[in-house]
């Protein structure tokens, strides 16, 4: 593995110093420290790509609060927007968005929107039409502005480098926001780009930065940092748009300096647990890098999740700095009452865990917030000397919590023989030990705040009890750290907040617990004050008093306290044998309706063998042609391959996975076939049925269709306007030797190539029924044979190694019975 720059960079010491706390802290100040977050981003985030509808965002907010299960916040992936386009709302699935997310407000729960950088090329689009009428976009080397593909189809890109793009970009966030956006999620900025052989821009695009980051460069010289200026241009207009509140920002790319404007997860996952295991040292790497607000997609982005794997991973993933679940369109649900009962009551568990841990981990992020320090740190911080503490990749800080998880499917914490640092650690849990969930240790000298158990930050209220878990040391002393404020906004930075310092001391068998400092001018609220003090094992002794004063505790003798400690870890022994884990099912939780669909299909008969994904919108991804041993289409991503929209929707596919409806030989082993069905909303199905005849062998025929399943009373029997679009798109082998041949029905005969870009066949210029990719090296072309009358335009997109071949129906309106159809079929043929 080779790492390169086109020039040289200069190399920042920082150190030597006497511990890894003091290494952050060092380089927070070139850096810059996290933005104070708002305390309701510490909540438990809940996504998927995506939540269709409005009802269905308020359906699983609302299945939240009827179990039981904490959670501060609701995400919308881009399927909320209109077509693609951002700053825009499906007038269907989400005609009000105001009044949704007034209505999550009202049961607790915060709404947060994704924002991409690919702007639609399009005419009459709002945000195309400003952004170019203000010169924004990233240009080419002829100085006309970059198209790439994303979602929307054609996009330009805002050059974030240029102060003039940034003010533009922040004007529109600071207007989106008042539909009633709490957050925002910047997805796509590396920047991605689907048509291009990098998946990104291509390094001759020019970027007209401001004079002191560099000026006008090509995009090698930006492209790392143009995810966190569009991060600092979104955070910039959430302050703008409410000067008294937090922004929370969320961004899949960054780089150092990032943790000023922007939370970070890890990606696109997968449910796997090599992934899980992998999630704890990135959020560990990331914290050491300067961005403490970090943490993966729980339960796995990509894929289907067991009931124990996504178990285990909301154990760990709820003390994540960062903590969300997130599931990509056409897996299963991933809600944390989607894998049976063992399951959800090990997330319920998890996810009180981290409500009552809130008062520390807040504390923790202001702590960063002022010096840099990671909010969750490697083992090792607890004692740099031992080498051994720096291969811990299962175990994690949280100040002076140390949190032992287990990333294994064989063995849960409890039975791993965790390595603890040198000194006092001394186990506890909240009466809530599990053989799924990770196990916790306090550090000798440490004083830990807890609050109550609530299930969303807004229910907690400055009166409710305040507990402390104390674990003296050897010395037979204790200290910890409390900061509270209004939980958002910048009163604190004024001076209104409350920072209290507890201490706790041993004299005789006696402990005495007090503030010793305090900063800050609020006022101490007016509560209860609870005092465990860890013995070991589990075990502790309690008393109560009110906060502020000096509480004393007597504690038992060294016999009693024996006795205490061998009664606890007796009951915490038969507790986690008498509990149900969570069931070690290999296999996905799955309805009987969709067990055809949880694996790849491979459809084999006479010349072709071809693979489908019923999960990703139904995608065919593998079309391999054997006699040739010609590989025409394949692809593993979430685009490309060959794939259907109802395109007056503008949204692919459908908005769960495709069912299998039915697989079979027709007549006594004649023809194989298979038959898929995705709902796309709006009472329409997409149906397609792949079959191979073999009687014909070399030819497999596609129907495919857009039909009605219901149709509302005053619909006049019919659905909704549909208009079917067929996108293959095919791998060009050999780029420089590909052409695409058709005669057009108006005779007129036609060859084109990759340097024609994009093409549109309408009318008389649609080919004649029948056009082929042919590939001059291979001696080879793929022919598409269709009908015509189906077919109201063709359309080419070449790629730099791939080639989209699109057939568009007319739009029309689709009625009960009459489907909208496209039937055609693919052969390959050698060249003449």
């Amino acid at each position: 593995m080779k790492f390169s720059a086109s020039c040289a960079y200069p190399v920042i010491v920082f150190g030597p110093f006497n511990t890894p706390s003091e290494v952050t802290t060092s380089l927070s100040h070139a850096i810059g420290t996290i933005s104070m977050p708002p305390k309701w981003s510490l909540g438990y985030h809940q996504c998927r790509y995506s939540y269709e509808s409005s009802e269905k965002v308020l359906q699983v907010v609302k299945t939240f609060r009827e179990r039981g299960i904490p959670c501060d916040v609701v995400w919308m992936d881009i399927d909320y927007m209109d077509g693609f386009r951002c700053f825009t709302f499906d007038g269907h699935r989400f005609p009000d968005p105001k009044c949704m997310v007034d209505d999550l407000h009202s049961i607790g729960c915060k709404a947060i929107w994704m924002l991409d950088p690919g702007i639609k090329n399009e005419s009459g689009y709002f945000a195309y039409d400003s952004g170019s009428e203000n010169d924004v976009w990233v240009q080419k080397k002829d100085n006309t502005p970059f198209v790439g593909e994303v979602w929307p189809g054609d996009c330009v890109f805002p050059d974030f480098t240029c102060e003039r793009a940034r003010s533009w970009w922040s004007g529109l966030v600071r207007q989106f926001v008042s539909n009633g956006v709490d957050g925002l999620w910047n997805d796509m900025n590396e920047p991605a780009v689907f048509n291009t052989t990098t998946k990104t821009m291509p390094e001759s695009n020019i970027h007209r930065g401001d004079a002191n980051i560099g000026g006008h460069q090509n995009h090698p010289y930006y492209h790392n940092v143009y995810g966190m200026l569009m991060a600092r241009s979104t955070y910039e207009g959430m302050k703008q748009a409410n000067s008294a509140k937090r922004p929370f920002v969320l961004t899949r790319a960054g780089f150092i300096g990032l943790q000023r404007y922007a939370a970070t997860w890890t990606g696109d996952n997968v449910s796997n647990w090599e992934h899980l295991h992998m999630s704890i040292p990135m959020i560990l790497q990331l914290g050491l890098s300067g961005q403490p607000f970090a943490g993966p997609d729980i339960g796995g982005f990509g894929g289907n999740a067991t009931p124990k794997l996504f178990g285990r991973w909301m154990g760990v993933g709820a003390l994540f700095p960062f903590s969300r679940g997130h599931s990509e369109k056409g897996s299963l649900d991933h809600e944390p009452w989607s894998f049976g009962e063992e399951c959800e009551e090990v997330c319920r568990l998890a996810l009180l865990r981290r409500y009552r841990l809130l008062p520390h981990i807040y504390t923790l992020f202001y702590l960063s917030h002022m010096n840099g320090t990671p909010v969750a740190a490697p083992v090792y911080f607890a004692d740099p000397q031992d080498l051994e503490l720096r291969k811990i990749e299962t175990s994690f800080l949280l100040g002076s919590l140390l949190v032992c998880a287990s990333t294994y499917p064989n063995k849960g914490a409890h039975e791993s023989g965790q390595k603890l640092p040198k000194g006092i650690w001394l186990l506890f849990d909240f009466g809530d030990s599990h053989p799924d969930l990770p196990m916790m240790y306090l550090r000798g000298g440490a004083i830990l705040p807890i609050g109550l158990p609530i299930k969303h930050v807004g229910e907690a209220r400055l009166e409710d009890e305040l507990s402390l878990i104390i674990a003296l040391d050897e010395n037979g002393k204790a200290e910890g750290v409390l900061f509270e404020d209004d939980g958002d906004g910048y009163g604190f930075l004024q001076g209104n907040y409350l920072l209290t310092y507890y201490v706790a001391e041993l004299h005789s068998s006696v402990v005495t617990i007090k503030v010793a400092q305090t900063e800050g001018s609020w006022k101490r609220p007016n509560r209860n004050l609870k005092i465990n003090i860890l013995l070991g094992g589990g075990a502790m002794v309690t008393t109560h008093g009110i906060d502020g004063g000096e509480l004393q505790l007597t504690m038992p003798a060294d016999s009693e306290v024996s006795s205490l400690v061998a009664a606890s870890e007796l009951e915490h022994k038969k507790r986690l044998e008498m509990i149900r884990p969570i069931p070690d099912i290999d296999k996905p939780l799955v309805r009987e309706m969709a067990k055809l669909s949880e694996t790849p299909i491979d459809l084999k008969c006479g010349d072709w063998l071809l693979k489908v994904v019923p999960w990703i919108d139904g995608r065919i991804i593998s079309m391999t042609h054997l006699p040739s041993g010609s590989q025409w289409l394949y692809n593993t991503d979430r685009i490309n391959g060959y794939e259907e929209y109802n395109s007056v929707e503008d949204s692919a596919g459908c908005t769960e996975q495709y069912n299998v409806i039915r697989r079979y030989r027709e007549q006594s082993g004649k023809e194989e076939c298979i038959c898929l069905l995705g709902d796309i909303g709006g009472g329409l199905v997409l149906q397609r049925k792949i079959s191979i005849c073999t009687k014909n062998p070399e030819i497999f025929k596609i129907d495919s269709s857009i039909q009605a399943k219901q149709v509302g009373a005053d619909s006049g029997g019919f659905s909704g306007l549909a208009c079917l679009r067929v996108r293959p798109t095919f791998i060009l082998h050999h780029p420089t030797e590909v052409s695409v041949v058709f005669t057009a029905t108006n005779g007129t005969k036609h060859e084109l190539f990759p340097e024609s870009g994009e093409v549109v066949f309408e009318g008389d210029l649609r080919p004649n029924g029948e056009w082929m990719l042919v590939d001059n090296r291979a001696n080879l072309s793929l022919v598409n044979c269709f009908d015509l009358s189906q077919v109201s335009m063709c359309k080419l997109h070449w790629g730099t190694d791939h080639l989209s071949m699109e057939l568009w129906s007319e739009p029309r309106l689709v009625s009960k019975g009459t489907p909208l159809r496209i039937c055609h079929h693919y052969e390959v043929r050698k060249i003449n």
